[in-house]
Order: structure tokens, then sequence, then C-alpha cells
């Protein structure tokens, strides 16, 4: 019997997804790349996806690049990264964010904050803990808490209530199981930020509750009504937070991947023996980038983040206008409408705003629990491409309505 060259290939497929690990194999692909693929090749498309500046690392950062390999600087650096990056990084937090760290035991720099996540949560998980993610949120929490063999478990927050994370919503998530409590604020996706006065409760159940804390503070920089608060700057919780950030969103530098990890000297150790046998060392170039950034690019950083309050505040007045409730997003560089009042779902609102009106966003229920109902369109793009974005989709919208 001859086979053909197709049905091989198929054979072959079907035989290689038994080998596969079924956890891995199960997992869905990210709800963010699906659309942009359906995107990519298509023609006049306006992206308000991808969670990505569109400023370009500044040339003085590039240049110190350049000129580390021009002088041939291209051999691994100590696994925690370059000392002096892990001194201004410390430098920066304590400047920034009122938090203190040890640059030779409790910095660890990573291969974007991504990396930083997974290595926390791989050094904290037993089989079976349960790891507490407010939701709607970054895609990635729950898939990477799944594959290191922990439990997700979202806790819904809502739009009447900023997207902020209560006391008492946490509180009814916890169980004997409960463990780790990822955060991330300012917020991918919704933008929601929270104060002093909100963490205070927070951390009353942390403690209570014996928690560690992973806090995502990838877009601490990026607020525009009050100046973000580190969640390891509120009393006692220094040592039971580990933060996690990098230079990706307010330095223009996604492509670098560049993150970093502080925490307490035993759990940095423990993160640093899984860095060491998976990834070794951060790119010597990248770090020594970062550490340029660092020190001369904070006025270009304050530039950037002015240019994303004026263009905060076109999107939501635009959503307003169509008819699209949107809560005002006080961190990061998206915004969450709602467009539950059109009766379709997410992801057929975002599928028909993509074939039919050429906008690129994300259905809110790429975020998990509560993002049915809303959309995520970032706002890290022109003006003149978020005008011609809010155009389309008033007349998308409009249509809907009169059809």
């Amino acid at each position: 019997m001859i086979v053909n060259e197709e049905t091989k290939k198929q054979q072959n497929s079907k035989s290689m997804q038994s080998y596969l690990a079924p956890l891995v194999r199960d997992i869905p692909p990210s709800g963010i790349r699906r659309f942009f693929d359906l995107a990519e090749g298509s023609k006049d498309i306006i992206t308000l996806g991808v969670g990505e500046p569109d400023f370009t690392t500044p040339w003085h950062v590039r240049e110190a690049c350049v000129y580390s390999l021009e002088r041939g600087r291209t051999a691994y650096t100590s696994n925690a990264g370059m000392i002096e990056l892990r001194e201004a990084i410390a430098q920066y937090l304590y400047d920034s964010f009122q938090v203190s760290y040890q640059p030779s035991n409790q910095i660890l720099v990573t291969v974007g904050g991504s990396e930083a996540i997974d290595l926390a949560l791989r050094a904290l998980i037993v089989p079976g803990d349960e790891i507490l993610i407010p939701e709607p949120c970054y895609v990635s929490y729950s898939p990477i808490t799944s594959i290191g063999g922990g439990v997700p478990v979202g806790i819904e927050t809502f739009a009447e209530n900023d997207f902020k994370l209560t006391a008492e919503a946490l509180e009814a998530k916890i169980t004997p199981k409960s463990k780790v409590l990822i955060l991330c604020y300012p917020s991918n996706p919704t933008g929601a930020i929270m104060t002093y006065e909100d963490w205070l409760p927070i951390a009353k159940v942390v403690e209570k509750h014996d928690l560690i804390v992973i806090s995502d503070e990838i877009y601490a920089e990026l607020t525009y009504t009050q100046k973000h608060v580190s969640f390891a700057s509120i009393p006692g919780m220094m040592d039971r937070t580990v933060l996690v950030s990098g230079f990706s969103k307010a330095f223009a530098m996604t492509g670098w991947r560049m993150g970093y990890a502080c925490a307490h000297p035993d759990l940095i150790a423990a993160m640093l023996k899984i860095h060491q046998y998976t990834v070794m060392c951060a790119p010597v170039m990248g770090q020594v980038a970062a550490l340029e950034a660092l020190t001369n690019g904070l006025e270009e950083k304050d530039r950037m983040i002015e240019s994303y309050n004026q263009r905060r505040r076109l999107i939501v007045q635009g959503f307003v206008d169509i008819g699209l409730p949107c809560h005002e997003p006080q961190g990061a560089f998206y915004a969450f409408p709602s467009i539950a009042e059109t009766g379709l779902s997410s992801d057929e609102f975002a599928q028909r705003l993509l074939m039919e009106a050429k906008v690129a966003a994300v259905p809110g229920t790429a975020f998990g629990q509560g993002g049915e109902g809303f959309l995520r369109c970032s706002y890290a793009t022109s003006v003149a491409q978020l005008t011609e974005a809010l155009e389309r989709i008033g007349e998308f919208v409009h249509k809907l309505k009169t059809s």
C-alpha cells in the first residue's frame, strides 16, 4: 500500500502527540497571540493589542550595547547578573519606591520579568499548592503555575471597584492549600492601581494566612495620578514579597528581555539555582544596556510616560464618546472598555472588529475570570493611529446598534 506524503505527516503528527506531556499539550495558546496571528499579513490593520511601547530604545542605550560589543564584551557574567547592574537596580528602587535590597544576595537579573515570575513559582511550589491570582490578569500567570505543579485559583475583580483586589475577595478564596498570592499593579489588562490604603488590609490577610507574595511591578513607573506603591514597602511585607520588574515597558526595551527579581536572600538563592541550570545568566549585552538606561535614561523615561498620559486621556474619552463605558486606567498603558451593551461576547466582538473594521484588540476573556464583556486596547501607539482606530471602532459599534 502506497501512503502519500501528506498522510505520513498526519500519522507522524498524531504519534508525536502521544509523547507530549498532557499538562503542556492541553494548555491553550496565548489568547493575545491568537488574535495577532489572525491579523498577520492583513493590510491596513491598526493594532491595539501587544503590550509594547512604540518608542525605540534610546540611542545612548543602544550605543552602550554596541560599544561593549566592539570591545569584545561577550562572555558570561555572574549568574546573578553584573554586580554594577544589581547595585544600580538597588539604588533605583530605593530612590523611586523606598524599598531597600542588598545587591549581593537579594537581587537576581533575569531574562525578562517573565523568567523571574517562573523562577519564583518553581522555587516555591510543592505540587498541589494553590496560587491565588486576581483576575483579569496577565495571561502567563495561570499556565506557568500549572506547569510548576501548582493549582491556579482566580479571584475576580470588578469594574465598579476599579478592578482593585479587596481583602474580602482574597479571604474568600483562601484554603489550607493556599501558598502564594500573585499581584500585578498597575494592572495588565485593566490599568488599575492600588494605593497604600488599599494595600494595608491585603497585607493583614497575607500575614494572617502566612502567604508569600509575587508582586509583578513591571508597570510601576507608568502611573498618572498617583505614585506607585510597592507591596514590598508595606510594613512587614518585604520578607514575604518577591518584587519582580524589568526594563521592557518604562524604558522601551521589550526585545532586550531584561528583568529582575528582589527578595529574601534564601528565596533568591533558591531561584538562582534554577536560573543557573536553565539560563546561566542574562545576556551581557542586555545587561550593559540596562545599566545605561538606569544611569542616564531616566529623563527619557519620564518623557515617554507623559506621552502615554496624553494618549490615555484620548482613548478613554474616545470610548466614552462611542458609548462604550470605560473605567479610567490609572496605570500601565491599557484601556479596558466594556462591550457588554453590544450584545456580543468579547471573543465575537474582537473577531468582528478585526475582520470588519481592521482593528486588532484582545478579548477580555484572554485574561481570565471577569474578562468577559471587556476588550483590552493598548494605547502604546501613536496619537494618529489611536484617533483612526477610535473612528473605526465608533463606526463598527454604530453599525452594530443600527443593524
